[in-house]
């Protein structure tokens, strides 16, 4: 659960500011589009896999 604190002479838009980003870096709406939708194992597998292949190609790149 992420929460920010309203402090003195701060606007709303700052402080959504601040939440959007603390959100994004905990994750938060990455889970949650992530858990959308039911996954079958064999395709959890396969999504696995393919981003090992993505990052290992990274990797060998440079």
């Amino acid at each position: 659960m992420s929460e920010v604190f309203l402090s003195d002479d701060e606007s709303f838009d700052s402080l959504l500011r601040r939440f959007n980003k603390k959100v994004q870096q905990n994750g938060i709406l990455s889970e949650a589009r992530r858990r959308e939708h039911f996954e079958k194992p064999s395709v959890k597998r396969k999504k696995k896999a393919a981003a090992k292949r993505r990052k290992s190609m990274r990797t060998n790149r440079g």
